[in-house]
């Protein structure tokens, strides 16, 4: 049996892989100014810019989030997007569950002030959760510029786990 944090990443993944699918070229990339002139696929782009990083950093135990590749095309081309989601979902299947628990060299801004940030100890378990919910959290800026484009996507895209379960334990209650 998988372990959650393997099968909650492939569901994220999904998710996006959902939106790329329902969404057209032009409502991936236009700027809306609702957004401050952002893009869908910039959010997008953003969010499998770190499970990239994630990724490839495993293999060296160290990951830099703030060293993310920004390749213009999987912002403006929704099909490059697709396939690059498609090969990070498939990737989670191959993963080495024994891998979770190990300690990995992280560094992520938390400051604007000038010089690097410095590397700190995470596990890569803690990095996939991290990745999760910075995905979650897009989602949900991408679910409400949908919204506004009049495009429909899945009630539970963009929405938390924890408000998820939330929810249908409340239903569960009044029923």
């Amino acid at each position: 049996m998988r372990p959650l944090m393997l099968h909650a990443l492939e569901q994220v993944l999904d998710q996006g892989e959902g939106l790329l699918r329902i969404l057209n070229d032009e409502s991936f990339k236009t700027p809306l100014s609702s957004a401050r002139g952002a893009t869908i696929g910039g959010h997008y782009r953003h969010c499998l810019d770190h499970f990239e990083k994630l990724f490839t950093g495993i293999d060296h135990f160290l990951i830099d989030y703030d060293a993310r590749g920004r390749d213009q095309r999987l912002e403006t081309d929704r099909e490059f997007a697709l396939g690059r989601t498609v090969e990070l979902r498939l990737f989670t299947r191959t993963m080495d569950a024994r891998l979770l628990k190990h300690s990995i060299q992280i560094r992520c801004a938390v400051s604007g002030d000038e010089g690097e940030s410095p590397f700190v100890t995470s596990t890569i378990e803690r990095e996939i959760m991290f990745c999760i919910s910075h995905a979650i959290h897009h989602y949900a800026l991408i679910g409400m510029m949908c919204m506004e484009m009049d495009v429909r996507l899945p009630v539970e895209f963009g929405v938390a786990p924890s408000t998820l379960h939330y929810r249908s334990v409340s239903a569960l209650q009044t029923a």
